[in-house]
């Protein structure tokens, strides 16, 4: 699995019945009850944000995530609280004398009517005057807010809807995306946005503007309360790595099994298609058949009978076959593919070879155990220490082989990547643990820095082998830079 990440565009917080706009805030501040303590306006806030999906609708575009293979796809709304790190804050108070809030649901929604809105350049929640100052230049009543979402508009219902079930826009003819519960209050926002997303990508939901987050009218409409109680969570003007995002994970694992092709297993084999150097795409799917070492097609093993060929991502084409069984091996076939157009222009047939193992190649079976490997890897794609520009897309080979060895490079090995960044001593995840591609020729994954906010990363390496799992730590360590552009 890869992932692909989509932050906002713009952000706002809404303040009930407050003309307050927060759009520069770093933080959104979702609050409800009595403000009795507080210098801020009574009522409850709601946020909202749209998202940039340009770089996942042109990835997706070029077939680099591609649904042909596999319908796994999914989208999550990911926004880290700003709590989470400090239990000490449960059950106490803010500076602005709230409780945290505890025991509550917030709904994901979609801005209804198609409203376009400004996200403004509030910073302050109030009007603070200073001695030095007769204005806070920090606080606003730009659109958008409760009331308005332009200079010259404002929402159909104020607030966006009317939690009563009231008016223009009730909460009833809400779009409720997904729910999440707090238990605690010091959670992270993690909304599944999967039906959302895939049908903006399928071209059958348009026009939409954005998405709101609140809590449910019934936590809302709480009345007889005598505290305030909030949750927070980092916005996109946040100075921190926490901006908050959407997670897409697709599945893009290559695992060709054209060198280990063995008897009684399901085996997959790839076509590769390169124009000097880049991955490049065909107009459609390719057919593929199996003949055997004299070139005789084998009956029931073609696209016209059984297989099935997918695009795995951009460039690659994959076909799934089932156990071969009744062969002496080892012994060879062939797999040829056809149909191939590039542009309107046909390519003659494409005939690859690989070699049929019997199955025990595949176990080892016998009355000794299997001792456990120590591997070890050489990269290359990315540079120890390196700095990248965060325009670039890197392949990143690995080399895989058998510790204090120089040429014992290992051909089927089951192992994985992960990369995160460090603050202090804690280790923020940026990809989980994910296979590494496995082609006839390297094992290999693929980096894309422009979704990934500057920093130091570091990747790690993990090996399963003998029922053992071992991490190997700080296998690679680089710097993503920004590339500024002079206007």
């Amino acid at each position: 699995m890869s992932i692909n990440n989509s932050y906002f565009s713009k952000n706002n917080t809404l303040i009930s019945n407050s003309l307050t706009n927060t759009g520069r805030n770093p933080v959104t501040e979702l609050f409800y009850g009595s403000l009795a303590t507080s210098q801020y306006p009574n009522g409850y806030s709601r946020f909202i944000f749209d998202l940039d999906l340009t770089l996942l609708q042109e990835k997706v575009a070029d077939g680099t995530i591609s649904s042909t293979c596999t319908d796994s796809i999914t989208h999550t709304l990911r926004m880290v609280n700003t709590s989470t790190f400090n239990l000490e804050t449960l059950n106490t108070t803010t500076s602005q004398g709230r409780l945290r809030a505890t025991s509550f649901d917030l709904i994901l929604f979609r801005i209804p009517d198609n409203q376009i809105w400004d996200e403004g350049v509030g910073y302050d929640f109030a009007d603070l005057i200073y001695e030095y100052s007769n204005s806070d230049r920090n606080f606003s009543t730009r659109p958008s807010n409760w009331i308005q979402t332009t200079t010259l508009s404002g929402w159909t219902s104020q607030g966006i809807y009317n939690n009563n079930n009231s008016g223009s826009t009730p909460y009833s003819a809400l779009t409720i995306v997904d729910t999440q519960h707090f238990q605690f209050g010091n959670e992270n926002i993690s909304f599944d946005m999967t039906s959302e997303i895939n049908q903006i990508l399928a071209g059958t939901l348009i026009g939409v503007t954005g998405w709101g987050i609140a809590y449910v009218p019934e936590v809302e409409n709480l009345t007889g309360l005598t505290d305030n109680y909030e949750v927070q969570f980092f916005t996109r003007h946040t100075q921190t790595f926490y901006e908050p995002f959407l997670e897409t994970n697709y599945d893009d694992i290559i695992e060709d099994d054209r060198n280990t092709f063995s008897l009684g297993k399901v085996n997959k084999l790839y076509l590769y298609l390169y124009e000097d150097g880049s991955p490049i795409n065909l107009d459609s799917l390719p057919s593929v058949s199996i003949s055997d070492a004299n070139g005789t097609p084998i009956l029931g093993l073609s696209t016209s009978s059984s297989l099935v060929v997918c695009q795995r991502t951009k460039g690659v084409y994959e076909v799934t076959i089932t156990a071969l069984s009744g062969y002496k091996t080892p012994c060879s076939f062939y797999d040829v593919w056809s149909n191939l157009f590039i542009n309107g222009f046909e390519i003659p047939d494409i005939t690859n070879s690989f070699t049929l193992y019997p199955l025990k190649k595949s176990y080892q079976i016998g009355t000794t155990t299997q001792d456990p490997k120590i591997y070890g890897f050489d990269y290359y794609g990315i540079k120890q220490d390196e700095k990248i520009y965060n325009t670039d897309i890197r392949k990143v080979g690995v080399v895989i082989k058998q510790a204090y060895t120089t040429n014992k490079l290992l051909p089927n090995v089951d192992a994985y990547y992960r990369i995160y960044v460090r603050e202090g001593q804690t280790e923020v995840q940026v990809q989980d643990w994910t296979k590494i591609n496995r082609t006839p020729n390297e094992y290999y994954f693929m980096f894309d820095t422009r979704d990934k906010i500057p920093n130091e990363y570091y990747v790690d390496m993990k090996v399963i082998s003998s029922g053992e799992i071992n991490t190997y730590k700080k296998q690679i360590k680089f710097q993503i830079v920004n590339v500024k552009y002079s206007e």
